[in-house]
């Protein structure tokens, strides 16, 4: 298949981080980060995103008005990602952009990953990430795979996509949304509690 070449105007960019879970369990795989842009592919005006690594973040420190350009390839299976292209050549930063929001939803050089795993994450309302932080580096919409039977982890698996905050405890337009719910063997169902959440970050002060 040839790739599709693009050039636009970043709208977003976020981790790009894939979550499992079985039942009570879950873990994260970093992929590298998402950038969302408004321009055009193969001639066609849209809004779509794409998929890079980290070391081509830490090449271009691409951020939010940045225009960029280069080509890409559709991803293979749209459950698995949060992102609409991948394997992502010709890469290439056409013009610096004005600076974006500097407080929330911030709108900055995105921290490297191994930043967001050490921050951990708090879960964000589906309806709050797409009103006030799809733009927001610490924002995350991750695809989720979910290992139904965890005692036949090569059985039934099911898939959807949950929004998560990696952003300070302090920012007023965070709202955590309802619990999550997993479901398991023999109709089991894990309902994820909010102190879950309060672990992840309890690391952290109010501000950071």
């Amino acid at each position: 298949m040839d790739k599709q070449s693009f050039t636009g105007k970043i709208t977003s960019i976020q981790p790009r981080i894939r979550l499992t879970r079985s039942f009570d369990e879950a873990s994260h795989t970093y992929l590298g980060y998402a950038i969302k842009i408004a321009g055009t592919i193969d001639n066609q005006d849209v809004t779509f995103s794409f998929g890079i690594g980290k070391a081509a973040q830490a090449k271009f420190n691409f951020k939010v008005n940045d225009i960029i350009s280069g080509a890409c390839l559709p991803v293979p299976d749209p459950d698995m990602e949060s992102v609409d292209y991948y394997k992502v050549s010709k890469l290439a930063k056409v013009a610096e952009g004005e600076p974006g929001s500097l407080s929330a939803p911030w709108e900055l050089v995105p921290p490297e990953l191994e930043v967001y795993r050490e921050r951990g994450h708090r879960r964000l309302a589906a309806r709050t990430y797409d009103s006030k932080c799809s733009s927001c580096m610490w924002g995350a919409r991750m695809p989720v795979e979910i290992i139904v039977d965890n005692w036949n982890p090569r059985g039934k698996r099911k898939y959807r996509f949950e929004t998560f905050c990696y952003g300070p405890l302090s920012c007023k337009l965070y709202k955590a949304g309802p619990n999550r719910k997993v479901e398991g063997r023999g109709g089991m169902v894990y309902v994820e509690e909010d102190w879950v959440d309060e672990a992840n970050v309890a690391h952290r002060e109010m501000e950071e």
